[in-house]
């Protein structure tokens, strides 16, 4: 018995180490040591061995149980990794292709314009201002030289939530929350953007809901000299360095003289134009003191400006509805400007 588990071995190993395939692998260990394999067979027989040979047989059946278990898991380590490294050939990927970018966003226009003339004037020493957007009437009228009842008023319908609380108008009662916040301080030198809403009805050039940025500046000894020096430094880094403005009398309630302000403007026919682009004027006496200073002793100068009408001479465009439509094919432009 002991010859024919040696010679069981040796053929069990031979025909082992020419195996191809898995498969073929399966079935040849069943036939070698499965439970009805050939070792099996041999080993049925030492019931008829004697008490001295049963050891000695046995240890050497287990000999050959182990060689056999041990080409069988080499040989099924080498097809996991062949199979293994066949599936990472395949499926591999190339690292040295240029990455899939993904699509970017980018500003949308009018919020470029706020950053642009925000940093036009942090750059001269303005500090920007905010307020809210529900104010009350004494804000967006009243502390402006604007009573119950006066005229004006008429000029800027108005969403009102309550009788005393509306959606501002303007960005101006930010200016008057600014000198109060001062108590009687100065200077004071602030712009103040923001959303308004007025009951415009909506259309080329107006809409009910736009964006203002307006600014203020309070001290001793403030000129229209220099509210006029201020807006062409403006305007000639935000149109540039060739852009001149002139004054128009105008009236607003809240300054005192006033003043509409034009740009000049080559148009697409290089005929050179004058467009107004913003209100401007000295502090009204009465303004200066509902924020708290003494206008015998301090002067100062406000203006006004659409960010809408600044976005479209700067990019010229057409038509305001643009800005509100989220038309991409229209904002991608700007991403890239």
């Amino acid at each position: 018995m002991k010859e024919h588990l040696l010679a069981l071995k040796e053929e069990a190993l031979e025909v082992l180490e020419k195996v191809e395939t898995p498969k073929e692998l399966a079935e040849l260990r069943v036939k070698y040591s499965g439970k009805k394999g050939a070792l099996t067979e041999i080993l049925r027989g030492m019931g008829k061995l004697s008490a001295e040979e049963r050891p000695v047989v046995g240890q050497v059946a287990n000999e050959v149980r182990e060689a056999i278990e041990e080409v069988v898991n080499r040989k099924q380590d080498e097809f996991t990794k062949a199979e293994t490294n066949e599936r990472l050939q395949a499926e591999k990927i190339d690292v040295t292709l240029p990455g899939r970018a993904l699509p970017q966003g980018g500003l949308h226009p009018l919020n470029k314009v706020i950053e642009q003339i925000e940093d036009i004037f942090t750059g001269m020493g303005y500090r920007v201002a905010e307020g809210p957007q529900a104010e009350t009437d004494y804000y967006n009228f009243e502390a402006l030289n604007l009573p119950k009842n006066h005229p004006a008023r008429d000029m800027q319908d108005s969403f009102y939530l309550t009788e005393d609380l509306l959606m501002r108008t303007h960005t101006s009662p930010v200016q008057i929350r600014a000198m109060e916040a001062m108590k009687g301080e100065t200077p004071i030198k602030v712009i103040c953007p923001g959303t308004v809403f007025r009951r415009d009805d909506d259309d080329a050039t107006h809409s009910f809901q736009f964006h203002q940025i307006e600014g203020l500046v309070v001290g001793k000894n403030i000129r229209m000299s220099d509210l006029k020096g201020t807006l062409l430094q403006f305007a000639r880094e935000m149109f540039g360095e060739s852009t001149e403005i002139r004054l128009r009398p105008s009236f607003f309630p809240f300054t005192e003289p006033s003043a509409e302000v034009d740009v000049t403007f080559v148009k697409k026919n290089g005929e050179r134009v004058w467009i107004e682009i913003l209100g401007c004027g000295m502090v009204h006496p009465k303004v200066l003191e509902m924020g708290g200073f003494d206008p015998e002793v301090y002067s100062g100068f406000a203006f006004g400006m659409g960010v809408e009408r600044i976005a479209i001479l700067k990019y010229g465009i057409d038509d305001i509805r643009h800005f509100y439509n989220s038309d991409l094919s229209f904002l991608k432009q700007f991403a890239r400007q």
